[in-house]
């Protein structure tokens, strides 16, 4: 992984369309190497779209497990606790991932 790869999810996330997110989402595995999730996490934040913002809550409700805990740390980052309580709710995030600061 390198600054580029970091700057290209920097750049989908700043896009913010439905495609852009799901490119970024995509990268999202039980595989993926550490420092990827990293870049992941931090490109994320530069999400700030209404699309964006709608599709990083379609796979908070629908993504994979891995998928589910990085929308819930996006939507945490924006202080978007209802969000969260209503994922946790449905049992969709653990306990931990809710309500860890």
């Amino acid at each position: 992984m390198s600054k580029t790869m970091l700057q290209f999810y920097i750049n989908l996330a700043k896009e913010g369309t439905s495609e852009s997110i799901a490119r970024i989402m995509a990268d999202l595995t039980l595989k993926t190497p550490i420092v990827e999730t990293k870049f992941i996490d931090f490109a994320l934040s530069h999400v700030t779209s209404e699309e964006g913002l709608s599709v990083m809550e379609f796979y908070l409700f629908n993504g994979t497990q891995i998928q589910r805990n990085y929308a819930t740390l996006f939507f945490a980052r924006l202080g978007e606790y209802l969000i969260i309580r209503k994922a946790y709710d449905m049992g969709l995030i653990d306990r931990r991932q809710a309500f860890s600061r």
